[in-house]
């Protein structure tokens, strides 16, 4: 797998639509970080990186449901591989009216897009979250 945001994101989607309570994947920094923004703003209960024998790291995520749904209706990868989008401070897309998040890689690492646009910040939009 090429791309681990996009597969973190699907199996992040996938998991919430099974409704497991837990996702193991491999680590990574970025999904590392992508994980403690949606813990930030109460889309996950928690993450964790697990250290195993041979040198290598899990990513556990625990899944946060209200009344059996996931809170994670929808994610969208925006910027990939072969197509990098990236945008000034003022141009940062809302989500669904607010109601959702961009997340956004930046100078000073990966943050939401309401704190890249308080910070005067523009980067890479990664991905969407509603």
């Amino acid at each position: 797998m090429n791309d681990t945001i996009a597969d973190f994101l699907t199996r992040l989607r996938n998991a919430g639509m099974a409704n497991l309570a837990e996702l193991n994947m491999p680590s990574s920094k970025v999904n590392a970080s992508i994980s403690s923004i949606l813990k930030e703003e109460g889309y996950i209960a928690d993450y964790d990186v697990v250290e195993l024998e041979n040198n290598k790291k899990d990513l556990k995520v625990q899944l946060k449901y209200h009344k059996g749904q996931p809170l994670i209706q929808g994610l969208k990868r925006v910027s990939k591989g072969s197509c990098r989008i990236f945008v000034k401070a003022d141009e940062i897309p809302r989500v669904r009216g607010g109601l959702g998040i961009a997340v956004i890689s930046t100078s000073k690492g990966m943050m939401t897009g309401q704190k890249a646009k308080s910070e005067n910040i523009g980067g890479e939009v990664v991905a969407l979250v509603w």
